[in-house]
């Protein structure tokens, strides 16, 4: 029924607006639900009867990295599905229906039954649905481009980012809003509330305006118009099929394993980085919780209104993605590209240290908190500005490295792979948390020593990781 090539042109593939315009959809979908997570676990989780039921702090830390990991678990299956049975079109299309159903889940958790079952079986249904379609979706890019328009991709790639982050960025500022806001006279719902009666009802000082139906509501809205967009784009990819049990062969050649082998090497220290970057849901919208969130009066629109402990890193940290990309592929890279021999693995280490001083910085900011002093979000925002310019230099590089080194008919498999050190850097996060929980679900780490801890984790494995552009050799 559809075309299986890609269109022969210098020009820009026909289906890649389609494209990008679902991945900034179920990014929207995807990291709102995620950035309400946390603050839903330990502040409002409730039973039907109207009970709270919620977690402390570093259990519910625990669960959300558990959930996450599993999340870029299940790349592994879709890329599977993709490349030896359903194709990627077929893949993405199912899938995403599931992802829609596990947001359903959370939207009417509480008129279902249980809230704790109902919130398991809807964020198992969106580890799937979500963690299924990744990999085919950075692969489908991949897929459109001939040999006549290959220079286009990078920018493509960078194209395809900055949707993920500009989706991210809205939905960190709406989806906490909707959860968290409040009718309070001088705040963001007092002024937004006047417009919404009609759908909310009447509030009381102090009472919710909208609540956790609504912030898991609209995610789920966002995934729907994902899917149907995606669906409304089949006429123009290039639908390339799948390989059937000749794929399962390509996976025992030995040309392949050992580029696989080599590729995971590099992979091993991604890991660690995103054990450290995910926290910023975490331990640092916990620790966002302790400082002053009022913004200053300067600021356009938002001044002196008080940010939400869930919107600080979901909208800073896309909104930094947004400037830096550009900003590192124009100037940063050429200007450091004049001092020395600059290649994705050199990127990669560079952007590994960043790491270290953005916990080192958010170390000492909970040093002080721990000392009594009142210290304002800025510092951490500051933090997060090191964070993100740390994830531009390895997780986009690395990104587009593994796409060129994989073999051609392993594509969706190997970004699947790629997407498993999210994982593998969430379940240990997990395993780590769960494991310091004393019986009273209290950690035996707190405060600022948790946060050395991964300070000097990561400064071990950036030390380790100098040996890697040595002596590797890409392709």
């Amino acid at each position: 029924m559809y075309r299986n090539h890609p269109v022969n042109t210098m020009a820009m593939p026909p289906g890649i607006p389609f494209i990008i315009g679902n991945e900034w959809a179920e990014r929207f979908s995807f990291y709102g639900m995620r950035s309400i997570l946390l603050a839903y676990l330990t502040l409002y989780l409730s039973q039907p009867g109207g009970e709270l039921d919620v977690f402390g702090n570093k259990e519910a830390e625990a669960w959300v990295h558990l959930f996450v990991g599993s999340a870029y678990l299940f790349p592994i299956l879709g890329g599977l599905l993709a490349d030896a049975f359903w194709g990627k079109y077929k893949t993405i299309l199912i899938l995403s229906l599931v992802y829609c159903l596990g947001h359903g889940f959370l939207a009417c958790m509480e008129w279902i039954g249980d809230t704790r079952s109902m919130l398991l079986i809807g964020l198992v249904l969106i580890a799937i649905g979500s963690g299924g379609i990744k990999p085919c979706v950075s692969a489908h890019v991949g897929d459109q481009f001939c040999p006549s328009n290959q220079e286009l991709l990078p920018k493509v790639f960078g194209w395809f980012y900055l949707s993920i982050n500009l989706g991210a960025f809205l939905s960190g500022i709406l989806t906490p809003f909707l959860l968290e806001a409040r009718r309070v006279a001088g705040t963001a719902g007092e002024v937004i509330y006047p417009y919404f009666i009609w759908l909310v009802g009447q509030k009381e000082e102090g009472e919710l305006i909208f609540g956790h139906h609504y912030a898991f509501g609209l995610p789920g809205v966002l995934m729907a118009f994902a899917t149907f967009l995606f669906w409304m784009g089949r006429s123009q990819f290039a639908h390339i099929p799948a390989e059937g049990v000749v794929y399962f062969r390509q996976l025992t050649k030995k040309i392949n394993l050992l580029a696989l082998g080599k590729l995971w090497v590099v992979f091993s220290f991604v890991v660690l980085f995103w054990a450290l970057f995910d926290q910023i849901g975490t331990l640092w919208q916990v620790q966002s919780r302790e400082m002053i969130r009022i913004l200053p009066d300067w600021i356009p629109f938002l001044g002196g209104y008080e940010l939400l402990p869930a919107q600080v890193s979901a909208v800073f940290n896309p909104l930094f993605i947004l400037i830096l990309v550009p900003l590192f592929t124009r100037y940063f890279y050429p200007v450091l590209g004049c001092f020395t021999q600059l290649n994705a693995l050199k990127k990669m280490g560079i952007g590994l240290w960043l790491m270290v001083l953005a916990f080192f910085t958010a170390s000492m900011i909970q040093e002080f908190l721990d000392n009594g002093y009142l210290l304002h979000i800025g510092w951490q925002v500051l933090a997060c500005f090191i964070l993100t310019a740390s994830e531009v230099m390895v997780s986009i590089t690395c990104l587009e490295f593994a796409y060129t080194q994989a073999p051609k008919s392993m594509k969706s498999f190997v970004m699947a792979l790629f997407l498993l050190t999210v994982s593998l850097g969430n379940y240990l996060t997990s395993g780590f948390k769960f494991l310091l929980l004393d019986d009273n679900g209290k950690s035996i780490l707190t405060g600022a020593a948790e946060f050395w801890f991964w300070t000097i984790l990561m400064a071990i494995g950036s030390t380790l990781y100098l040996l890697v552009p040595r002596y590797y050799k890409a392709h």
